[in-house]
């Protein structure tokens, strides 16, 4: 039962209530005040009407009060008790007192019957009220403790959102270390390179002294130069392919990062909608139970934003349970 339904019943008790002390007091008064006229000596017949309006005035007071102490938590003590008793005997005295005196049965338990009404009324409303105030209070404190587990997860997924966010800022720092020690290699061969070629242009003038045998070993360097082209031309090749990857992998970690953030966003949707208040679709409430899942909910609590039984929610938290894969721990290469 929620909030809204609680406190229905509460004004219903009330109403209720004041409906009973109201009909016993307007009875009280119409059978009191002719026994009083006879008991009252000529010239004050008038006030004849005042004991039972006083003693209903009691009635209102005891009622009004307990239900006011009711919804605060509180106990008054015994007097409230001997005030709530004191009042009822004397409503239900007065009331019987006429058909006691002329021994009539039937009269007696007519008139009987709102005083004793009173008397019930009073104190089961009572009762009603601290019971339905324990209920609301343990209903809120289930309601900040659900707050709490709520805050408590969306922590948790902050600190993963940053963790995951410093794990790519490193990933980011080794992929810029490493594309600087390329280039430093690329500036080492191309050095090594501008020495290789002056280096021939000093073995081509000694080789025009030597004659034939300088054109042998020139014809190799030539092959020997020839296969460094070829390896620098395989290197570049890498080195494109290395980029073209790179450029991959940080494309796909976008996607992976705008879908994990629609789906956060969805999740949080369907969890900041609260408590339903009648039963979702059958798709809405597996996307409702997923989500929940993903958040750490209890069923309880996942089996309320759905609006769908607790058994049914218990049968799709295991089924999750059994296709979700466990987590693998990801690291940063060094």
């Amino acid at each position: 039962m929620n909030s809204v339904q609680i406190r229905s019943a509460e004004r219903a008790l009330s109403v209720g209530t004041w409906l009973i002390v109201g009909g016993a007091m307007l009875f009280s008064i119409l059978t009191v005040t002719p026994l009083m006229e006879k008991h009252t000596p000529e010239g004050w017949k008038w006030t004849a009407p005042i004991l039972p309006l006083v003693v209903d005035a009691a009635v209102v007071i005891v009622v009004r009060l307990d239900a006011v102490l009711a919804r605060l938590g509180g106990h008054g003590g015994r007097w409230p008790v001997a005030l709530r008793w004191m009042t009822g005997c004397m409503t239900l005295a007065l009331n019987v007192a006429d058909s006691a005196l002329r021994k009539e049965l039937v009269g007696v338990a007519v008139h009987a019957v709102a005083p004793l009404l009173l008397i019930v009324t009073a104190e089961t409303g009572l009762a009603y009220r601290q019971a339905i105030t324990a209920a609301l209070r343990a209903q809120e404190a289930r309601q900040k403790a659900e707050q709490a587990e709520r805050e408590q997860a969306a922590a948790e997924r902050r600190e993963a959102a940053e963790r995951r966010a410093r794990e790519e800022r490193e990933h980011a720092a080794q992929l810029v270390r490493e594309q600087r020690e390329h280039e430093a290699l690329l500036a080492r061969e191309q050095t090594a390179r501008e020495q290789a070629a002056r280096a021939e242009e000093r073995e081509r003038a000694e080789a025009r002294e030597r004659g034939e045998r300088e054109i042998r070993e020139r014809r190799e360097r030539e092959r020997e130069q020839q296969r460094v082209e070829r390896e620098r031309l395989e290197r570049e090749a890498a080195q494109r392919r290395a980029a073209e990857r790179l450029e991959r992998e940080q494309r796909e970690h976008r996607e992976r990062a705008v879908r994990q953030e629609r789906a956060e966003r969805e999740r949080a949707a369907l969890l900041a909608a609260g408590p339903a208040t009648e039963k979702q679709s059958e798709e809405k409430a597996r996307a409702t139970v997923r989500a929940a899942f993903e958040a750490g909910l209890a069923v309880r609590a996942a089996a309320e934003l759905t609006g769908w039984s607790i058994g049914w929610t218990s049968t799709r938290y295991q089924e999750l349970r059994d296709t979700t894969p466990a987590p693998v721990s990801e690291g940063v290469s060094a």
